[in-house]
């Protein structure tokens, strides 16, 4: 009954920026943590950033740290992933997960409902 919709990605040149943003919509909890991963093209899906329901706990992973940024409007049930410094690397579909345990996990396993993922593509 949890419905996660990905936006914002696009195409970009590398160095540039975007802002991925993940809307819930139908049922939602008081507490949850929500996480991104992204499929590139020819690996297998990785853990990219997670943050608590509070936003006290965040975690990225190494790829990214310092680069991206997760944040979260729990008014609107909204989280984002700010993409700054992006290089062709980063292309990938990027799909975001809700956590009902509201703990940030690395792990697809933790994560109860996703997205359908957005594409975003990095050019040399």
């Amino acid at each position: 009954q949890v419905q996660l919709v990905e936006s914002g990605g696009g195409l970009v040149q590398a160095g540039g920026s975007l802002r991925l943003s993940c809307a819930a919509s139908g049922r939602t909890f008081s507490r949850y943590a929500m996480g991104w991963f992204r499929r590139a093209p020819g690996k297998e899906r990785e853990f990219v950033a997670a943050i608590s329901w509070s936003g006290r706990s965040r975690d990225y992973a190494d790829s990214v740290k310092g680069r991206f940024t997760i944040s979260g409007d729990n008014a609107n049930n909204t989280v984002y992933l700010q993409l700054d410094s992006l290089t062709p690397e980063d292309t990938a579909v990027y799909y975001c997960a809700a956590n009902r345990g509201g703990l940030v996990s690395r792990k697809y396993a933790s994560y109860d409902y996703w997205g359908q993922g957005t594409q975003v593509t990095v050019s040399s």
